[in-house]
């Protein structure tokens, strides 16, 4: 009887676990990629969308500010960034925000306990996946910085200012959304078109100013730093109110005028 040799060959086997352990090699690189790095650009890619929106609010408030001094109705257009998309290739979420007018009446601006006219605002809510979300409002000229923890700030003052003889000058801005183009939300580019529709003075001999809002820390803040030791600014839970030291009336003017507002695509005349 004959015996036959077998021969066993590795080289087969040895080639297929070379590429599993190449695979698992690959795997383990990209999980702490994903785990690791993405987060850390993903966070940072959302915090310079924040700052582009700050800035973006900066350029509103100062085309609002020309409009205002020039009394033109012609329409301004100003561009927002929403939100932010997904890394390409790697698992992300997508960062989202929503801007509108909110003209509502709710909150306004008093002299005498008398009032004088709505405190209204075009503000930014930002729903971020990675960075802290933070909201922007534009109100009553000022630029004001929400997040969910802390106090909300004063990121621009507002157009009020003392002059010589202790009066007390307000430029105050009314935003007026066009119905069914006063809201958006999604992600990419917007933009938001004002123009100015009309303006007066409303002179007063003001024993007080009440300032009705949703934030009135920021404003308590920026109040006393504008208007320093010769008024007296108390704060409550839902208003400032601007007074002299030693309770005496003080000339007041406020230079109100009416923006009208449009968000998104296309122009209502």
């Amino acid at each position: 009887m004959k015996y036959k040799k077998f021969r066993v060959k590795n080289h087969a086997v040895a080639g297929v676990i070379e590429a599993l352990l190449m695979v698992a090699l690959v795997s383990i690189i990209i999980s702490i990629i994903q785990l690791s790095y993405i987060p850390q650009i993903m966070e940072q890619r959302e915090a310079d969308h924040m700052d582009e929106v700050s800035n973006q609010f900066s350029t509103l408030k100062s085309m609002i500010d020309l409009q205002a001094i020039t009394n033109s109705s012609a329409p301004i257009s100003t561009m927002f960034t929403l939100g932010s998309r997904e890394l390409p290739y790697f698992i992300t979420a997508r960062a989202f925000g929503e801007l509108r007018v909110e003209d509502s009446g709710e909150w306004d601006i008093s002299v005498n306990e008398a009032h004088v006219e709505d405190l209204t605002s075009i503000t930014y809510e930002a729903s971020n996946s990675y960075f802290v979300d933070q909201t922007y409002v534009l109100e009553g000229g000022g630029v004001i910085v929400k997040q969910p923890n802390g106090e909300p700030v004063m990121r621009v003052d507002p157009s009020i200012y003392p002059e010589p003889g202790g009066r007390i000058c307000f430029n105050l801005p009314v935003f007026i959304g066009m119905p069914g183009k006063n809201l958006t939300s999604g992600l990419g580019k917007c933009f938001i078109r004002t123009n100015w529709s009309q303006g007066d003075d409303s002179p007063w001999n003001a024993n007080s100013m009440n300032i009705t809002t949703q934030y009135p820390n920021a404003w308590n803040e920026s109040l006393s730093s504008i208007l320093g030791e010769d008024f007296k600014i108390e704060k409550g839970e839902s208003y400032v109110k601007i007074s002299k030291e030693d309770e005496t009336p003080f000339p007041l003017v406020i230079r109100y005028y009416y923006i009208y507002v449009q968000i998104g695509h296309g122009w209502i005349k």
